[in-house]
């Protein structure tokens, strides 16, 4: 349903911040999000939304909210949104950034559920299905291609980043115990420290 084409993998340059949006605001840009994304890909819509459409926050500051939000039980972009509203507007915000991405995306839901109860079998759109999958997964890696130009420089996030990888799909740890390790070492590794104070240069002996 989104007419715009889906984000690029190379972010174009980014502008001045925006004025914090209004709750009018948050709303239709939570429902721009999730109506953009049908098929999947909502990571990478809302990036591009949130951050170089809108500027609402820098690209660093939506991977930490997107950090977050995947720490935190539930479906990712609905605590993303959640995360976003709440940043600006506290719990007013949260509800209208929920209210965005669930009521007018639900409704169509809904409606499209239906019409697959009586569609399903017919071939055509068992193979439309599957294409939207591969797109889905198409945008999905875009997302994971602009986090990796975030964090290339950092040795030590891709150390985790590929060790949290290895673990899920090489040896098959589940998600809890995965986050309960790497979440705490991760945590420790990047605490901030305070820097070390010189040595106080010896005096002249008598």
């Amino acid at each position: 349903m989104a007419s715009s084409p889906p984000p690029s993998a190379t972010p174009p340059p980014a502008g001045p911040p925006a004025p914090p949006p209004s709750l009018a605001g948050l709303f239709l840009g939570m429902q721009q999000v999730a109506l953009s994304s049908f098929g999947g890909g909502l990571s990478a819509w809302s990036q591009r939304i949130v951050v170089e459409n809108r500027r609402w926050m820098s690209n660093e500051e939506f991977i930490t909210g997107l950090t977050v939000a995947r720490l935190f039980p539930g479906p990712n972009q609905i605590n993303m949104a959640v995360y976003i509203g709440a940043r600006f507007h506290g719990l007013a915000g949260a509800l209208a950034a929920l209210a965005g991405m669930l009521l007018l995306p639900f409704s169509v839901l809904l409606l499209i559920g239906l019409a697959y109860f009586y569609l399903h079998l017919v071939m055509a759109v068992d193979r439309v299905l599957a294409g939207v999958v591969a797109a889905a997964a198409g945008m999905a890696l875009s997302m994971g291609f602009k986090i990796l130009g975030e964090y290339r420089r950092d040795p030590l996030a891709l150390l985790l980043a590929v060790a949290s990888f290895l673990a899920m799909d090489v040896f098959h740890v589940r998600l809890i115990p995965l986050v309960l390790v790497l979440g705490p070492i991760a945590m420790a590794l990047y605490w901030p420290r305070s820097p070390r104070q010189p040595a106080p240069a010896a005096g002249p002996e008598p």
